[in-house]
């Protein structure tokens, strides 16, 4: 659905507005590497070097491009659902705890009982994105009904659904493996395992399912009566109820929505992954970087997805880096943070390259989100 008041100028403007958007995260990208580049020529390393062997990491032979998709895919669910949050106005921090808790309902469906190879498989997954949904459902709601801070109660949602797994997979716990000497869950039947796409290797089919999840999403916000109203309340709640849009009904939906993504994500690492179960520690940390590529991509699916692909291919490329140049792979971690840093504070990139400010950018302005709205 689109808007008829913006459409004609937003048409003669596309492709100036198109490269105002992505020189921003372009920008970012190369001057965090600029930064980081100073890091590891004050410790002695060729930074050169370094990013070469961080390329071939993760793009230089057939099975580093498997591993990049590998760690690109939770990227991608996990950064479309922050990024279909942010359209509707609203930060959800709870991607962690979401993705938690698809995982464990899609475990839970997948080795408690047994159904037909296809059905099974689509069962499990179903389950991720209903707990995923319901679990980002419960701030919806108390944001919509209270007017509570979705910031703090997904935060706190994610510390309940950590301390409730921990529980579950403990000892004594009811979704501990017999005789498990670590906590985790038994693993999923075959059947509910998702399809390898090249043999003997780990490549699954939930890169395909994330891919035309960003099809999906972007179809939703921008095709759909569903999408123009959370688009609306994202950008206006006060004259989206003023207009007849149920503003409290779309926050729980978009929530919720968001939520089923984190939940998809986390039902396909343990539905595509060896050993195909939930253990402490899988998983953490994609919730939380799905925010800086949420962020990275414009809060747009399609920029989501190549900001996921960057950040699997750090992630991929990273030990490699580490071993020929010895430099630590938490330089990957201070490029990403200082990605994030540049991009949502665009006005530092702006300044060092002297870009104006387009009057047709900035659809969502993610210090006002941060602040919250009523």
């Amino acid at each position: 659905m689109t808007e008829p008041s913006e459409a004609a100028p937003r048409s003669r403007n596309l492709p100036g507005l198109i490269l105002s958007r992505i020189s921003i995260p372009l920008l970012a990208i190369f001057t965090a590497l600029l930064l980081s580049s100073l890091v590891m020529i004050v410790s002695g390393t060729n930074p050169i070097e370094a990013y070469l062997a961080l390329a071939e990491g993760a793009f230089g032979t057939q099975v580093a491009i498997v591993e990049t998709l590998i760690k690109a895919t939770p990227f991608i669910l996990a950064g479309l659902g922050i990024a279909l949050a942010f359209r509707g106005g609203l930060f959800n921090i709870g991607m962690e705890g979401q993705l938690f808790v698809g995982s464990v309902a899609a475990v839970l469906i997948g080795y408690s009982i047994e159904l037909p190879p296809v059905i099974h498989l689509i069962v499990a997954l179903l389950a991720g994105m209903v707990g995923g949904a319901l679990w980002a459902a419960i701030p919806g709601y108390l944001k919509a009904r209270t007017g509570a801070h979705e910031v703090i109660t997904t935060i706190m949602t994610n510390f309940i659904a950590l301390r409730v797994i921990n529980w579950a997979i403990g000892v004594n716990g009811p979704m501990r493996a017999p005789r498990s000497v670590v906590p985790e869950t038994r693993a999923v039947y075959e059947t509910a395992r998702l399809p390898l796409l090249i043999s003997d290797s780990r490549l699954h089919a939930g890169i395909i399912l994330a891919l035309l999840a960003a099809v999906v999403v972007y179809w939703l916000l921008w095709r759909t009566v569903i999408g123009f109203e959370i688009r609306t309340v994202g950008a206006n709640p006060s004259a989206a109820r003023y207009a007849g849009i149920n503003v409290e009904l779309n926050i729980v939906r978009t929530m919720a929505f968001s939520g089923a993504l984190g939940g998809l994500a986390g039902a396909i690492q343990v539905l595509g992954l060896a050993p195909y179960n939930f253990t402490t520690g899988f998983n953490v940390g994609y919730g939380f970087d799905s925010i800086a590529v949420a962020v990275l991509g414009s809060i747009h699916p399609f920029g989501v997805t190549l900001a996921a692909i960057l950040f699997g291919a750090m992630d991929a490329g990273a030990r490699l880096m580490q071993l020929r140049t010895k430099v630590p792979v938490d330089i990957i971690t201070i490029v990403q943070g200082l990605i994030l840093t540049f991009v949502a504070a665009n006005q530092i990139i702006r300044s060092i390259y002297r870009i104006r400010e387009r009057a047709e950018e900035g659809p969502v302005k993610l210090s006002e989100l941060w602040g919250g709205r009523g």
